[in-house]
C-alpha cells in the first residue's frame, strides 16, 4: 500500500491508546501530530459537516496569511481541541486515510491526546470537572424533600444564571432533573429464573444501570426490566457500579477513567463469567465498554471478556429474536415514529438494531417509521456548557428538521440526552415534539405493558 492511495477500502481499525507512555504528554510532540493530520484534513474536507472542529480549522487555515496550515499558529491547534466531542464519526464514517492507511489518521484519539495534556496541565476548571461527575451529583437523587427542592430551584433564572457563572451551563440548554426514587432502589425482581440460551444469545441479563438512568431517568430502566420480564428472562442487576467513565473521557481525565475502570470491571467480569448478557441502555456507556475501555487496556483480560459480554439492549433483543426466542405479541399501535440514531450507537458496528425492532413491530401492529442518522448535537456535556450550546443547536438543526417531518406521534432516540436535545430544538423551530419516548419505553408501549 503506498501513500499515493486516495484512501481505504478496508474497514477501519483501531490502534489502542498508548496513553502510559511519557511520550503521550509531550505537547510539542502532539502539536506535531496535529499538524500532521490538520494539514491532511485540510486537503481532503469531507468532515466539514460532521461537527464544529472541521470548520473551525478550515476556517483558521483560509483565514491565515499563506492559506495553508502553515499560515497557523499552533496556539490556535487548541481551538480546534475544544470543539471535538469525541463522536468516532468521523473516524468511522468519513475518513479515507484511517489504520490500515499508510497515513495512519487518528483524529479523534489526538484529540483526546490534547485533551489529556490540557487536564494534566491544569486547564480545566473546576465546574468542569464537577459537570463530568455525574455520580456525584446524582447522589442527591432519591432523597424526599431535596429532588423537589432542587429540580425547582434549578428551573428558576436566578439558579440557571448562578449555574452558568459557577458551572459554565447555558442558561437556556436542557439539563435533566434529578429522580424521586432512584433506578437501582426500585427495579423489581426478576419473576422468570429459568435461562433458556440461545444460538446467538445467553440466557439470563445482567442491566448495568448507568448513572443516567439511576439518577436522572429511571423509567427507561423499568421498561426494559419490564420487556425482559414479558420475554421470560431473567435478570438482576449489578450488585455495585460506577460511572462508565465516558464523561470524564471527554475531558481527558484519563486516570480517572481507569479509577472507574477498577471499580466497574472486576464486578462486570464475574458476571461474564456466569454467563450473562450484560445490557446498559445508554449508548456512551455501552461504547465505553466496547471500545475505549479495551483500547486503553488492551492487556486487560477482563476488560476484553467485558467487551465481549456487554449489548446494546436492541442487539441484544434482535438476536434474540433471530434465535426465535423473543415474543412478537404487540398489541398496541405506535403510529407516526421519528426515530433518531445517536452517534455512540452508530460507532459500535452493531447496524441498526432498534430501528429493525421498529420494523420488526410493524409487522404486526401500525407503525409509520422516519429513522434520522444525524448527530444531534448535543454530545454529552458538551451540548450544555455555555460556549458551545449554541453551537450544539446549530449541529442539530437539521436533525430538529428531519425528526418533524410528518408530525409524528413520538420521537425518540436511544441517548436520552439527544432526544431531549432534539425535543427543545423542535420546540424552538416551531415543531413541537408531541411526546417524547426512549425506544425502549415505546417497545414496552407496543407490548401492551404498563
Amino acid at each position: 500500500m503506498t501513500s499515493t492511495r486516495e484512501g481505504n477500502l478496508e474497514a477501519p481499525t483501531r490502534h489502542p491508546l498508548d496513553w502510559k507512555n511519557p511520550a503521550f504528554y509531550d505537547e510539542q510532540q502532539c502539536l506535531h501530530e496535529m499538524e500532521r493530520i490538520f494539514d491532511i484534513c485540510h486537503g481532503c474536507r469531507r468532515c466539514v459537516s460532521l461537527c464544529q472542529s472541521f470548520p473551525t480549522l478550515f476556517d483558521l487555515v483560509d483565514e491565515g496569511k499563506t492559506g495553508e496550515l502553515d499560515g497557523v499558529g499552533k496556539q490556535d491547534f487548541w481551538k480546534v481541541v475544544d470543539q471535538c466531542y469525541l463522536c468516532d464519526l468521523c473516524y468511522m464514517t468519513k475518513c479515507p486515510y484511517v489504520p490500515p492507511h499508510v497515513w495512519n489518521l487518528d483524529f479523534p484519539h489526538t484529540m483526546l491526546r490534547a485533551k489529556a495534556i490540557k487536564f494534566r496541565k491544569g486547564e480545566v476548571g473546576a465546574g468542569e470537572r464537577l459537570l463530568a461527575s455525574t455520580d456525584v451529583h446524582g447522589q442527591f437523587a432519591g432523597i424526599p424533600v431535596v429532588v423537589q427542592a432542587v429540580n425547582a430551584v434549578n428551573k428558576t433564572r436566578l439558579a440557571r444564571k448562578a449555574m452558568d457563572a459557577a458551572l459554565g451551563v447555558h442558561p437556556e440548554a436542557w439539563m435533566p432533573e434529578l429522580a424521586s426514587q432512584r433506578f437501582r432502589w426500585g427495579a423489581a425482581k426478576s419473576p422468570s429464573q429459568v435461562a433458556t440460551q440461545g444460538e446467538r444469545t445467553p440466557g439470563k441479563v445482567v442491566i448495568f444501570a448507568t448513572c443516567y438512568i439511576n439518577y436522572n431517568e429511571p423509567g427507561i430502566g423499568h421498561d426494559l426490566l419490564k420487556v425482559l420480564a414479558h420475554n421470560d428472562i431473567p435478570y438482576v442487576i449489578v450488585e455495585k457500579e460506577k460511572c462508565c467513565g465516558m464523561p470524564k473521557l471527554e475531558l481527558g481525565d484519563l486516570v480517572t477513567v481507569e479509577k472507574h475502570k477498577d471499580a466497574n470491571i472486576p464486578v462486570l467480569a464475574r458476571y461474564a463469567r456466569e454467563g450473562y448478557a450484560i445490557l446498559s441502555a445508554i449508548p456512551s456507556c455501552t461504547l465505553m465498554f466496547k471500545q475505549e475501555l479495551p483500547l486503553m487496556f488492551p492487556d486487560e483480560a477482563d476488560v476484553q471478556l467485558v467487551m465481549e459480554a456487554i449489548w446494546d439492549p436492541f442487539e441484544y433483543l434482535i438476536a434474540r429474536h433471530k434465535d426465535g426466542l423473543l415474543k412478537t405479541d404487540f398489541k398496541a399501535a405506535l403510529g407516526k415514529v421519528s426515530y433518531h440514531i445517536p452517534c455512540h450507537g452508530r460507532v459500535q458496528k452493531i447496524g441498526r438494531k432498534t430501528e429493525e425492532m421498529f420494523k420488526l413491530i410493524g409487522q404486526t401492529v401500525s407503525v409509520q417509521l422516519n429513522t434520522v442518522e444525524r448527530c444531534s448535537g448535543h454530545a454529552g456535556t458538551y451540548g450544555v456548557k455555555t460556549p458551545y450550546h449554541p453551537v450544539a443547536m446549530k449541529i442539530g438543526k437539521p436533525v430538529f428538521k428531519a425528526m418533524a417531518k410528518d408530525e409524528p406521534d413520538h420521537i425518540a432516540s436511544d441517548c436520552a440526552l439527544a432526544g431531549h436535545h432534539i425535543a427543545q430544538g423542535m420546540e424552538q423551530a416551531g415543531t413541537p415534539a408531541r411526546h417524547l419516548a426512549h425506544p425502549l419505553s415505546l417497545l414496552r408501549m407496543a407490548y401492551g405493558l404498563t
